[in-house]
């Protein structure tokens, strides 16, 4: 029961107390009185009951007052003490109950301080024994971090659910780089922890790499894939993959994870291109330069008697033609001669291994049998594994559809430096004309599909394919040439300072998070959200008022993450109020040339996306958002939590819940007020705070914390 109905309840009684006995007594007489004894009596009662009836209320108000003094002193004291020592217990440690009230307030009050001073007392002798303890720890993994953090290539850990557990600043960079489009105007990048790594990669690739790793384990062999991709910009990148094991587990069993070390590729495969085509053109014009010479030096050795003169026009033309290929010659290599020499990269596969993917590919989609005849299992070819198994697959595909075999068959030898993989079935004959068309088009299996033709990937090995009949045993096959590569020697070395990073970039709890969309009955620590805030031009949204900065952070596992924000300036594409301005501190000067919000709120959808809500009174936050929906066509349609309504919920008994006196409660501070980025980072810090709280209110669920919120006075306001 709420304090207020008890302070009603208390007037009722106190109501009742004073004109109870008087009404049950006049009651007793009445019904013992004689007629006559009742009509003199009302007589009476008729000229004295306004002067009684006065005094009353008079007396009762006088209660009232009296009671209502009481209640504020100890009831609402009371509480209000209650709440500053569960602040005290799970938020704000040096707060402190205010020594006013009545005298029996004040030393429960003073005992509660005393308790509370020697409490903090133990508590920092315990934190520094645990510190002491953990500083050998600390500098070993500070040290791991240094290292992780300058690596000069892009790390990402990633748990199987492909959830980004860690990266380095290195990965932060260019994966930020990689980003397209109206991301790049918040600084944003693609890359975060909680984030999906198949947001970047395709998983279809991600999923054979892990599969590749798991049969090297299965062999014992050095546990690495490698594979190259292309992200939604069209950059290449060549990726390696190796696996972090779990303690205790065997096998596919001990995967718990997996490493991937990722380099763009693009400028060098451009580069090679541009060069190819300017060695093309070097020797094509050569070819006439070449003949000139060659037609002169004949000339001059089948006519050694030639007139003087004609013998230096022919010396002439080969000093002529000889310059210009001279000067073609310098120019390519000045062009060129600091390129990269880096051709799109093939990767040493044991070619039983690719088999054996295949294999397990093509019964997993097409429910096909398949088996294994005259193997060399010492065979290593240069390979692209990912699109090779993709190309089987899809000619497996094409028989079923087609010709229906009960299974297929594979074989595997070589021959010097090429090696032939052989797709084998029994069936009726095919025609050049079907192969030719199986061979040109896009490839497509169970709905996967790829650009790239079986003549493409062909043509990136740099073999050959055809198809072939065994009369005699009434089959068939497709023939794959491919190059034959130099074995493996040894297994490499894993880097242990992959396992760890800088604090900023590592959560190694996610190992455990489930690939879940956002579940409203999970509990809050659990969730990942996006606190935010924006400043605007005025405070009536419906009135035409604009954002002009969009400032926000995310939360993972209940942690703030001050290095994955979004923090935009926005041309509200109106003048600003200059009585706004002192405010928020933006100027015209500094909205100018800004993006506008057809470019920005796109960007803020993206970094928010798959996350609840944050903000403080989101009401007026999410009003602006929302007054644009139809402008860009985006709805932020994810739940929202209000950290002014969830205040109220913990501390209904305190007097405010702006921002600033939250902040002062929970002994937290903030640099700039009225910044978005910075109030944004505020308010996380404020949620983070109030989680225990609500959770020892029993609001443990952000389902439970939006029906709490929605009971609140402030829910009210509108905007």
């Amino acid at each position: 029961m709420k304090a207020k109905q008890r302070f009603l309840i208390a007037v009722a009684v106190l109501g009742l107390l004073m004109t109870g006995p008087f009404i049950i007594s006049s009651l007793l007489v009445w019904l013992d009185m004689k007629a006559d004894e009742r009509d003199m009596l009302i007589r009476l009662l008729t000229s004295r009951l306004p002067t009684g009836t006065v005094m009353t209320l008079f007396g009762f108000a006088i209660g009232v007052v009296v009671l209502h003094k009481l209640f504020k002193q100890y009831i609402e004291g009371l509480l209000r003490m209650a709440e500053t020592l569960r602040l005290m217990l799970n938020a704000n440690r040096d707060f402190r109950v205010s020594l006013d009230g009545p005298p029996e307030v004040r030393q429960l009050a003073a005992a509660a301080n005393d308790l509370a001073a020697q409490r903090d007392a133990l508590m920092d002798d315990v934190e520094s024994q645990i510190a002491r303890a953990k500083a050998s720890v600390e500098e070993e993994k500070n040290r791991l971090a240094a290292l992780m953090s300058e690596l000069a290539q892009a790390v990402v850990v990633c748990n199987l659910d492909g959830r980004i557990l860690l990266y380095n600043n290195r990965a932060r960079l260019q994966f930020k780089a990689l980003t397209q489009g109206p991301t790049s105007v918040s600084g944003g990048a693609l890359i975060g922890l909680g984030r999906s790594i198949h947001s970047i990669l395709e998983k279809s690739q991600i999923e054979h790499a892990l599969e590749v790793i798991r049969q090297r384990l299965a062999a014992g062999k050095a546990a690495l894939a490698n594979f190259v991709t292309t992200t939604r910009g069209g950059q290449l990148l060549r990726v390696q993959m190796v696996p972090v094991r779990a303690s205790g587990g065997e096998g596919e069993a001990a995967l718990s994870g997996y490493v991937l070390t990722v380099d763009n590729i693009t400028h060098s495969i451009e580069q090679e291109g541009r060069r190819d085509q300017a060695l093309l053109a070097l020797t094509e014009g050569s070819r006439a330069a070449l003949g000139n010479i060659r037609a002169a030096v004949g000339n001059l050795i089948d006519y050694p008697d030639m007139e003087t003169e004609l013998r230096e026009r022919f010396v002439k033309v080969v000093a002529d033609e000889a310059d210009k290929m001279s000067q073609s010659l310098d120019r390519t290599m000045a062009g060129f001669s600091d390129s990269l020499k880096t051709r799109w990269p093939l990767e040493d596969v044991l070619a039983i291994d690719l088999i054996a993917a295949a294999q397990r590919r093509i019964g997993d989609k097409l429910d096909l049998p398949s088996k294994t005849e005259e193997q060399d299992d010492a065979l290593w070819i240069k390979a692209d594994s990912f699109s090779l198994v993709l190309a089987l697959t899809y000619l497996a595909s094409k028989l079923q559809d087609h010709y229906a075999p009960r299974e297929l068959r594979f074989r595997l030898t070589s021959a010097g430096k090429l090696a032939y993989l052989d797709l084998i079935w029994a069936g009726p004959a095919m025609s050049s004309e079907t192969f030719y068309t199986w061979e040109m088009d896009a490839m497509n299996v169970g709905g996967e599909n790829s650009p790239l033709s079986l003549r493409d990937v062909i043509d990136r090995h740099g073999g050959e394919i055809w198809y072939q009949r065994e009369k005699a045993a009434h089959r068939a096959f497709f023939r794959f040439v491919l190059p034959v590569a130099t074995p493996e020697i040894g297994a490499e070395a894993e880097d242990r300072s992959r396992s760890a990073g800088r604090p900023e970039y590592y959560d190694f709890d996610l190992f455990n998070f489930a690939d879940k969309s956002i579940d409203l009955d999970r509990k809050l620590a659990e969730l990942t959200y996006t606190v935010f805030d924006t400043e605007t031009t005025g405070l009536e949204p419906s009135k035409g008022d604009e954002i002009i900065q969009i400032g926000a952070a995310r939360i993972v596992n209940n942690r703030l993450l001050h290095q994955e924000i979004f923090d935009q300036i926005v041309d509200p594409e109106i003048p600003l109020k200059p009585e706004s301005i002192p405010i928020h501190g933006i100027t015209e000067d500094m909205v100018r040339g800004k993006p506008n919000i057809d470019v920005v709120l796109p960007a803020f959808h993206e970094f928010c996306e798959d996350t609840v809500l944050i903000a403080h009174n989101a009401a007026f936050d999410m009003r602006f958002l929302q007054l644009k929906e139809e402008r860009t066509g985006l709805q932020f349609a994810q739940p929202v939590l209000d950290t002014l309504l969830l205040s109220a919920v913990v501390h209904p008994n305190q007097e405010s819940h702006k921002l600033e006196a939250i902040l002062e409660r929970l002994g937290l501070q903030i640099e700039t007020r009225h910044n978005a980025l910075e109030d944004a980072l505020a308010t996380g810090e404020v949620f983070l705070k109030l989680v225990p709280l609500l959770e020892e209110k029993g609001i443990t669920t952000v389902r439970q914390a939006l029906e709490a919120s929605e009971k609140t006075y402030f829910a009210r306001i509108k905007y």
